[in-house]
């Protein structure tokens, strides 16, 4: 059975160096001249409590933006799961309001523990 996580999040990128041998998160991205067209690729590794069950995953993302139109894909790295978290896939969407205020959905399925 399939699960839905949704919520408000903030962006932050504050460049630094990883705190352990395994980083939260490693972000790329560039701007070109034209207004509004951007590109960023990442890795983070989220760590918190999906319906009860607690761990961490590494979601990719992969993103441009033309011309201020987005278009991303964000998905969990196969078998990045741990904890009660072992074996999640699942997809995430995120949405910018005119606002500025950021959103996702997180379409999820976990493995049933054995």
């Amino acid at each position: 059975m399939s699960h839905r996580a949704t919520g408000p999040f903030e962006v932050k990128v504050v460049p630094q160096k990883p705190d352990t041998q395994i980083a939260k998160g490693e972000m790329l991205a560039t701007h070109t001249e034209v207004q509004g067209s951007a590109a960023y690729v990442a890795l983070e590794r989220v760590t918190g409590t999906l319906k009860g069950r607690t761990g961490s995953f590494v979601l990719q993302h992969s993103a441009t933006m033309i011309r201020g139109k987005p278009a991303a894909s964000v998905t969990v790295v196969p078998d990045s799961g741990t904890g009660q978290l072992k074996g999640i896939s699942g997809k995430m969407n995120l949405t910018i309001a005119p606002d500025g205020a950021h959103s996702y959905e997180f379409d999820y399925l976990v493995e049933p523990e054995e």
